[in-house]
């Protein structure tokens, strides 16, 4: 039997009680130009009657402690990005479902999800600007639920979108105070004449669009695995390496074998890591805004396919221990007085993105039945090579890397490569 999902009830959720009005600057990271798109995830919960009640009342107690969600983007005067402070709401949407979650087997097949039923629709626009957050809530027959969430990045990045959904599950399970009070603290990046926006782009003609299209793949990874790489890594090198490194060694070795690019072709590997602890003070615990940097390593197709892991694996440490250095060019400016983006590295085949999502929190949030047994983000693009590094469903232990990373023709031998060897 298809799925069908009928939604019955849509709604703006503004804030419980009333809250300050006005308009609050984004942070020069808030406002670069990649990052003004809308990050989309599934959150499917086994359990949870009545659940769209219990989280609708949730999140309207929420937005008054985190009031700049309830209200919209706009643009100054200048054509800064800022926060208007309206408290016009998020969006939300009640729906059902023909089926148990058992019936689609928990949504662990994500080439089978139909996001368009799962995800919030007719999004009402206040001067052509969404609401920062969006949320449908759908219950299935067996009492499971599925959050499908929409967010803003140009508010938050991972770790303050989870932030936000953990003080949403507090109150849904009943705490009067929150565990952790929020901060806006946009002002800890330097002035307008550092920032990405202020730097004029010389006139081009906008790329030729690749004309590639990315398959989906899952690879799961047993925590077993995992520890067995790292006590042998350890053993032959003296080293300590991170699951997420070992993950991200092996697929990007893989994958550019798998792909076989022309001789010397320059590739590269990009990963985001957060930067709240190398400012000096550190930002204070409760912010919820961006603050990352991109880790980008380049080499030869050439030397990625014939390194060793443990090689791979000493590049990517060697450039993590530059990020504080690259950061702090970043924060003076150094970038920007020369012209350059390192938030837009080339959008090509030959650039593979990774994501780590085991430590932003979204599989600890409860709403009041208990945490997720899957959480599914949705690719926001068929032509950017991407792979996260996120949880296996429940009850089973261990890493799952979603990928849209390849193309049919070198779909099957990256998989056979990430199954045979190391992983």
């Amino acid at each position: 039997m298809a799925l069908s999902v009928i939604r019955s009830y849509r709604s703006l959720v503004r804030p419980a009680d009333p809250t300050p009005s006005g308009t609050l600057e984004l942070s020069g990271i808030d406002r670069i130009p990649v990052l003004r798109c809308n990050a989309r995830t599934l959150h499917v919960f086994r359990h949870g009657p009545e659940a769209a009640q219990v989280i609708r009342g949730a999140l309207s107690r929420a937005l008054v402690p985190y009031y700049p969600l309830a209200g919209r983007l706009k643009e100054s005067s200048q054509g800064l990005l800022q926060i208007e402070c309206s408290g016009e709401g998020a969006w939300f949407v009640e729906a059902s479902a023909n089926c148990t979650l058992d019936s689609v087997n928990y949504f662990d097949d994500v080439t089978c999800i139909p996001y368009d039923q799962l995800l919030p629709d007719s999004v009402p626009q206040t001067k052509g600007m969404e609401p920062l957050v969006q949320m449908q809530v759908t219950q299935f027959e067996c009492g499971g639920f599925v959050i499908g969430l929409t967010f803003c990045h140009s508010i938050c990045d991972g770790l303050g979108a989870s932030q936000f959904l953990n003080a949403v599950g507090e109150l849904g399970r009943g705490l009067e105070q929150l565990s952790v009070a929020p901060v806006w603290h946009r002002d800890f990046f330097p002035p307008s004449d550092h920032r990405l926006e202020s730097v004029t782009p010389l006139p081009m003609l906008p790329p030729p669009m690749p004309s590639y299209k990315l398959e989906h793949a899952n690879i799961d990874i047993s925590m077993d695995q995992i520890n067995q790489l790292k006590r042998q890594f350890n053993e032959s090198t003296g080293l300590n390496f991170s699951a997420f490194e070992i993950v991200a060694a092996s697929f990007w070795s893989h994958r550019t074998k798998a792909i076989n690019f022309e001789k010397n072709t320059e590739v590269k590997l990009v990963f985001f890591a957060n930067c709240r602890q190398m400012l000096e003070p550190p930002l204070p615990n409760g912010f919820y805004g961006n603050c990352f940097f991109p880790v980008t390593i380049t080499s030869s197709s050439d030397w990625v396919e014939t390194a060793s892991d443990v090689d791979v694996l000493k590049l990517i440490q060697e450039a993590k221990t530059k990020l504080a250095v690259e950061f702090g060019k970043f924060m003076e400016g150094d970038y920007m007085r020369n012209g350059e983006d390192p938030f837009a590295p080339p959008l090509s085949y030959t650039t593979l993105f990774i994501s780590e999502w085991g430590r932003l929190g979204f599989n600890q949030i409860d709403y009041g039945w208990g945490s997720p047994i899957h959480v599914v983000p949705i690719q926001g693009s068929s032509i950017i090579p991407v792979g996260i590094v996120g949880s296996v469903p429940l009850p089973k232990k261990g890493i799952r890397l979603m990928t849209w990373s390849v193309e049919e023709d070198h779909l099957q031998s990256f998989l056979d490569l990430m199954k045979k060897k190391s992983i």
